[in-house]
This record gives C-alpha cells, sequence and structure tokens, in this order.
C-alpha cells in the first residue's frame, strides 16, 4: 500500500503519542501540542496501512511566514525516505499558500547536526538567514523561585535583532509581531527581569535582555517553569552577533549542546517570488 499524506485528525492523537514517545528521549513536544495544532489548521501526517508514522506543520508567522515545523517520522520507518516527502508536501503546500497570497516565503529552524534536513533544505532553494548558539544549564543546579505573571508593551522590550526567538521559531521583529507574541508567548517576570515561553512547542526560555546579570536574575524562575514543564534544562538561543556573551554564559554554568565552533541553530528562508 502506498503511504498517503492527510490532514491530521483528533483520533490520529494515540499515533502522535507513540512518535513522541520515542523521539528525544521521550521529551518531545509533538503530543502536548497535537490538539491546538489540529485546531489551527495546516497540520498533517503521512500514514502508511492505517498507522501514522510521520507529521509535519505549516504555522503562519508575522510577515506573511509560512513556519515549517513538527517534522517526525516514527523511528521504525527512517531512512525509507518519508521525512524528504514529508519536506517536499510542506514546500508543495507554501507554493500554495503564496499563490494564495498569503505568504511571501516559507522558513524553518533545525540543529546543526541534522544534516538530511539541511541537505533537504538547501536542495529546494532554502537559505540560511540567522544562526543562534543553543545553550543549556541543568535545572537541578538552580534553587527554583515562582515567577509572577506578566505582559509585553512594546518590541523595544527585547534585545533581538530581526528575529525573536520564541523556542524553535523564530519570528521577525515587525510591528505585528507585538500582537502575536501577546496571543502565543506565556511572559513572566523575576526580580524585576522578563522572559518568555512558547505556548506551543518546546519550551526553551527567552530573556527580554543578554546580559549575563539578566539571565543570572532570572535563573530561578526559568528553573520553575522548567519543572513545571518536567525539562531537565534551561535552554536559551544567543543569537551569532551577540557570541561574546557565550564566556559569560558559561561562566553560569551553561554549556553550548555539542560545543561547536560555529552556531548550531539554523534558520533557513525560501521566499516566493
Amino acid at each position: 500500500m502506498e503511504p498517503i499524506i492527510r490532514e491530521a485528525k483528533p483520533e490520529d492523537k494515540p499515533f502522535i503519542e507513540e512518535i513522541a514517545r520515542l523521539t528525544w528521549g521521550g521529551e518531545d513536544y509533538l503530543a502536548r501540542v497535537f490538539d491546538e495544532w489540529v485546531r489551527d489548521g495546516n497540520f498533517y501526517v503521512l500514514e502508511l496501512e492505517g498507522k501514522v508514522i510521520g507529521t509535519a506543520k505549516l504555522t503562519l508567522l508575522p510577515k506573511r511566514v509560512g513556519w515549517m515545523e513538527g517534522l517526525r517520522v516514527h523511528p521504525d520507518y527512517r531512512g525509507r525516505g518519508f521525512g524528504r516527502m514529508l519536506h517536499n508536501f510542506i514546500v508543495s503546500k507554501g507554493k500554495e499558500l503564496a499563490e494564495e497570497g498569503k505568504i511571501d516565503a516559507l522558513e524553518f529552524a533545525t540543529y546543526f547536526l541534522n544534516r538530511e534536513s539541511i541537505a533537504m533544505a538547501k536542495k529546494n532553494g532554502f537559505k540560511i538567514v540567522k544562526r543562534y548558539y543553543i545553550m543549556g544549564k541543568a535545572v537541578e543546579e538552580i534553587k527554583p523561585s515562582k515567577p509572577s505573571d506578566s505582559t509585553i508593551a512594546s518590541l523595544e522590550e527585547l534585545e533581538y535583532e530581526k528575529y525573536i526567538p520564541v523556542g524553535w521559531k523564530f519570528v521577525h521583529k515587525v510591528p505585528e509581531a507585538l500582537e502575536w507574541l501577546k496571543e502565543k508567548a506565556i511572559i513572566k517576570e523575576c526580580n524585576g527581569a522578563k522572559f518568555m515561553m512558547p505556548k506551543d512547542s518546546e519550551s526553551a526560555f527567552v530573556p527580554f535582555r543578554l546580559s549575563k546579570s539578566y539571565v543570572e536574575q532570572l535563573l530561578p524562575c526559568m528553573a520553575q517553569e522548567a519543572l513545571n514543564a518536567n525539562q531537565k534544562y534551561i535552554e536559551i538561543m544567543v543569537p551569532e552577533e551577540r557570541k561574546e556573551l557565550l564566556e559569560p554564559l558559561k561562566e553560569l554554568g551553561f554549556e553550548v549542546w555539542d560545543n561547536p565552533k560555529e552556531p548550531n541553530v539554523l534558520v533557513f528562508r525560501r521566499r516566493f517570488e
């Protein structure tokens, strides 16, 4: 039987939960966001012989961007071209949305060791437009403290250029991003400093300001939120142009994942003419 790609349905959830349990040591966020992604639409599954073995999602972001995420293949079915099939399907969906005048470009982020995904992207005309270092610190090393709820009044509160990291999504810093953040991000305050987390994906934390002292101020509250989400690490994204922060953050106990010489998170973009 040939595999088919179709829109995800509520009854697919057990299959998605199985894939999530077998991905990233059981820490995959996919099962947690399944219901919301089904409601949001543009969420697809790959079905083979009655079993869902893969997923892919296309999310609309500010600045008319179609964001590609959630591409997964069940471990038992990897190495058979299903990942490429899902990638190409989402690219074709992006073309359709561009023809309908809904988006101008497709974007996505991936880890630098995901060579297959990078190769597929380059073959389909994607180019790297931004690079980050993802750093992590073990939660167990920190005494947690409960943060208070907060809000964001202006994008100027965020010390990021061009893109704002929100988990593993990277949102263009354009005026409409403010309302998007108010809807899609959880904003907390800790000792007068602010950070945010995405509502619908993996919880890399986003300090509003990038400095050793500011991040240190946030650590107890980020630790509490990580514990609430059953996360073992606090993860933050450091833009390539702020590389000078790596050593100060290492002094706080953060480590760059896999310790590469170059940034380890790549943001890709393909514009539709």
